[in-house]
């Protein structure tokens, strides 16, 4: 438990808040449970986890489920050009991610694990059990014991997924994993956006804005999905450059809440998702949610 808390205060130092989620996730994978995080996308999942594989000296093999993901991608494959001089063996089998992480002890790492078809799924479910699986013309590959299947999926997007069977649910511990809160986000856009040669007082003014109508989009009612917090990051990046071409130097200049609308279209518009039932656009979306903020509530966006 000891060498446990030492990890842990480590990986801490790799991210901004998620104390509660970073405790629960080593917990898991410590006990040797594989884990399914649910939650939307820009929820530091995957900081998490190479956060946790770059402690432990393991690697975090990446795959992105979709409907191209069949069992021989995620397997692997024998070489065709070595096939045809040598015939099959197993030398000329070239690892897929999951013999990648079985025999590197590594985290695979799937993400959007629901729009990945059910025959491919039902081959991690047997490396799940297991801890090991039959490779046809190579034999038996077993995992070292450090190696964890960590799924991710977002509840919000029914587009192109498919239900999860009991299964799947049976062989996985799952944390539900949501945006943070302001001050959070604030402290991981001043981390990921810095603006150098930036006043500090406009800086922090730019930050909290841009936190600030980020968070709007994820509950306006004309949107199935919001924005994550890369959205409110972009826009930090956006607008430090515009600022400087419209020669803004203060958040009291009268062009300062137009530089933010337009940094605004070009980091948010494309990550924001309208509601079926409506009619509008991400451009009308963005000018309401930007009209709350700094023309209904001039107080929520004065400095401090």
């Amino acid at each position: 438990m000891t060498a446990l808390t030492q990890v842990r205060d480590r990986v801490r130092t790799h991210l901004v808040g998620r104390d509660r989620e970073l405790d629960l996730v080593l917990a898991a994978v410590a006990a040797g449970r594989d884990l399914l995080l649910e939650g939307p996308p820009g929820t530091s999942k995957s900081t998490l986890l190479r956060a946790i594989t770059a402690e432990w000296g393991i690697p975090l093999v990446f795959v992105e489920g979709n409907a191209d993901l069949t069992p021989a991608k995620l397997v692997g494959h024998h070489n065709p050009a070595r096939v045809l001089r040598e015939d099959y063996s197993p030398e000329n089998f070239v690892d897929g991610p999951l013999l990648e992480a079985m025999r590197g002890g590594g985290f695979l790492y799937v993400e959007e694990f629901n729009r990945a078809p059910e025959d491919t799924l039902n081959t991690l479910l047997t490396a799940m059990a297991e801890r090991e699986i039959a490779v046809p013309r190579v034999g038996r590959v077993a995992a070292l014991p450090t190696f964890r299947v960590v799924a991710s999926m977002n509840p919000f997007d029914n587009v192109g997924t498919t239900r999860l069977s009991t299964s799947v649910h049976d062989r996985l511990c799952r944390l539900a994993v949501g945006y943070q809160d302001d001050e959070a986000e604030r402290g991981i856009v001043a981390l990921r956006a810095p603006l150098h040669g930036v006043d500090p007082l406009l800086y922090t003014r730019l930050v909290a804005d841009a936190v600030a109508v980020t968070r709007a989009t994820r509950t306006h009612d004309d949107l199935r999905q919001g924005s994550s917090v890369r959205g409110a990051i972009d826009l930090t990046l956006v607008a430090g450059q515009l600022l400087g071409l419209a020669r803004v130097t203060s958040s009291a200049d009268p062009g300062y809440p137009d530089v933010v609308f337009d940094a605004m279209v070009v980091a948010l518009s494309g990550r924001i998702f309208l509601d079926e039932t409506v009619e509008t656009t991400p451009e009308r979306v963005l000018r309401t949610i930007w009209e709350d903020h700094f023309v209904l509530q001039p107080a929520a966006a004065a400095p401090g």
